[in-house]
């Protein structure tokens, strides 16, 4: 137990780091999220401590996701004004990223040639995590695949992101929130909320409406295809 709090000492002590150096060095590699992870898996994988015996002690940070989630309604209090005069816009716009989403996993997996397991569990990769695990069992994927999957969306989007939509021009703060809500859940999010609590707004509900949709549409992909 007291080496697990020591592991999220350092898991602390290597995100305030890495969040430093990403000020100083504002490069998309050098997103904290993904610089503090590969760092916590190459340490663990040093030292062979169990993900379990992490957990261990991460389990209280794991806590305070909730709350953390639950603090996004201020931002959505704040801009619900936007929220009302652009509803369609967001509800068609979450569906059709939700769909695109969804089947670019499905469609990458069929050319991959990747068997059916996989693919049901690269389907709902776009959604948080909690929920993209019970759709995957819930399909017949594997729920711990599709966690490693929903990591992987979330960390490139808060990577990338920001550069693909300087790259295509896009400027305006529903477009943003949308993009990094839809594609990149609760860590497309947070990096929404540190360009502007306009985007971050748009991103929780589009996180939150994705997640809905998700798991109502993938599964009917799922069973019409296969």
């Amino acid at each position: 137990m007291i080496f697990s709090i020591f592991l999220i000492g350092i898991t602390i002590t290597m995100f305030i780091l890495m969040k430093n150096l990403y000020g100083r060095f504002p490069h998309p590699l050098l997103v904290p999220v993904f610089t503090t992870t590969v760092i916590l898996v190459c340490i663990l994988l040093v030292t062979k401590t169990s993900y379990s015996t992490y957990m261990g002690g991460a389990k209280w940070i794991n806590e305070l996701l909730g709350p953390a989630i639950v603090a996004f309604a201020l931002p959505l209090y704040d801009h619900r004004e936007i929220l009302k005069k652009n509803g369609v816009t967001i509800l068609l716009s979450v569906f059709v990223g939700s769909i695109v989403g969804m089947s670019s996993g499905i469609v990458l997996g069929i050319i991959s040639h990747i068997n059916k397991e996989l693919i049901f569990s690269l389907a709902p990769k776009s959604v948080t995590t909690p929920i993209a695990m019970e759709i995957s069992e819930m399909v017949g994927g594997t729920p711990a695949l599709a966690a490693v999957y929903v990591m992987v969306a979330g960390i490139s989007g808060a990577m990338f992101g920001p550069y693909l939509m300087k790259l295509l021009n896009i400027k305006h703060p529903i477009s943003k929130g949308i993009g990094f809500g839809t594609a990149s859940h609760a860590i497309g999010t947070s990096r929404a909320l540190e360009m502007g609590t306009a985007e971050g707004a748009i991103s929780s509900i589009a996180m939150t409406l994705s997640a809905i949709m998700t798991s109502f549409i993938c599964p009917l992909i799922l069973s019409f295809i296969y």
